[in-house]
């Protein structure tokens, strides 16, 4: 059975609804990846696909984009583990350099100057 024309407009009016949903999955997948610098690069991209749609979806687009936003929570949740394992890192980072710090103002001073040669 071939689809009428009308199938085909219809396909054809949620295809910018599409790549918006797939332009979220792709988002997850980075951050999930902690690839952070090419998720950032990916925000020209949001500009683009959301331009020109209009104001008010057609109702058919209304189950893709709520997948979408879906996704774009799972993503924010994401980039706040990312964000609370680096704000670890860097407080472990800290904790080590004053323990380096402390450990070094008691070792005696040695000089320079090797006065055995």
């Amino acid at each position: 059975m071939s689809s009428s024309p009308r199938d085909g407009l219809l396909e054809h009016s949620l295809r910018p609804y599409e790549a918006i949903h797939e332009h979220a999955e792709l988002e997850l997948e980075l951050a999930g990846k902690g690839e952070i610098e090419r998720l950032a690069a990916l925000g020209a991209r949001w500009q683009e696909l959301t331009a020109g749609l209009p104001a008010q979806p057609p109702a058919a687009a209304g189950e893709l984009l709520e997948r979408a936003r879906l996704i774009h929570e799972r993503t924010r949740v994401e980039l706040v583990r990312l964000r609370d394992a680096l704000l670890a890192d860097i407080a472990t980072t800290k904790r080590a350099r004053r323990a380096a710090d402390g450990y070094a103002g008691q070792l005696s001073p040695r000089p320079r100057l090797d006065r055995s040669a």
